[in-house]
This record gives C-alpha cells, sequence and structure tokens, in this order.
C-alpha cells in the first residue's frame, strides 16, 4: 500500500460518522486515505494544532504536510482519495458551493438527532455536547 494522501478525523461516537468512515474504508483500496478517531482513548487534538470542541464541531482532514481543513472540503478530500471524487465535485461549484456548505453546517450541529431518526443512536456521554457554532473559514 502506498501512503496516504489525506486522513480524515472523525467522531467514532457519532454512529453516522463511523458509518461514512466504514462506507470509505471499503473502498480504499489503495490506502491513499487514513482514518483516525477523535473520540478515541488518548486521542490528542494537540498533535494537530487545535482543541477537541473545535474538533467536534465539524469534521477535519489533514493533509501529510499536516495542513488541516474542514467541512464540506474534508469529504471532497476524502471521496477523492478513494476514488469517489466525482461524486461530490458538484459541491464545490459556485452557486451549489454556498448551498452545500449551509447544508453541511446544519447537519453537523444535528448529526446526533439526524442519526436517530435513522435509528442510529449514540451510546456516549460524548453525545449529549452540543456541536459549537464556529465560525466558517
Amino acid at each position: 500500500m502506498n501512503q496516504w494522501r489525506f486522513k480524515l478525523l472523525y467522531d467514532g461516537d457519532c454512529p453516522l460518522c463511523r458509518r461514512e468512515a466504514r462506507f470509505l474504508s471499503r473502498r480504499n483500496h489503495h490506502g491513499w486515505l487514513a482514518f483516525e478517531d477523535i473520540a478515541a482513548p488518548g486521542f490528542d487534538p494537540a498533535a494537530y494544532g487545535t482543541t477537541r470542541d473545535q474538533l467536534m464541531g465539524v469534521i477535519h482532514g489533514v493533509f501529510p504536510d499536516g495542513r488541516l481543513i474542514q467541512r464540506l472540503a474534508v469529504f471532497r478530500e476524502a471521496y477523492r482519495a478513494v476514488g469517489l471524487g466525482w461524486v461530490l465535485a458538484p459541491t464545490a461549484w459556485p452557486g451549489l458551493r454556498w448551498l452545500a456548505d449551509r447544508g453541511y453546517e446544519w447537519f453537523a450541529r444535528n448529526r446526533m438527532t439526524i442519526g436517530k431518526w435513522f435509528g442510529r443512536h449514540c451510546v456516549s456521554e460524548a453525545c449529549a455536547m452540543r456541536a459549537p457554532k464556529l465560525p466558517r473559514g
């Protein structure tokens, strides 16, 4: 396997997040996408120059050079790493990008409730945490 090209920092306490990580993992045939569970014991957000609250607010990803990105751009990179970049490419188009970004922000704030609607319950105390509203960037 080749060295990873992008790392997905996902919330392993979030049932929908775990499901997405499993989906991407099954398609990660070249090993270009790495995964790190930010809810795992011993995870240190300082290694990425951030805090647990920031990481829990919206999804983050990191490139091998240490650059950290967040929100929908993370999904575009993760899907690109597993050969499915075309699926999310329209979310970067002018006009659609704004709409997709607002949709993701709503999802990030409500992911636990959305998971419950689909029978994906979280049993961890972390699920009681409400994702903070973060500045766009």
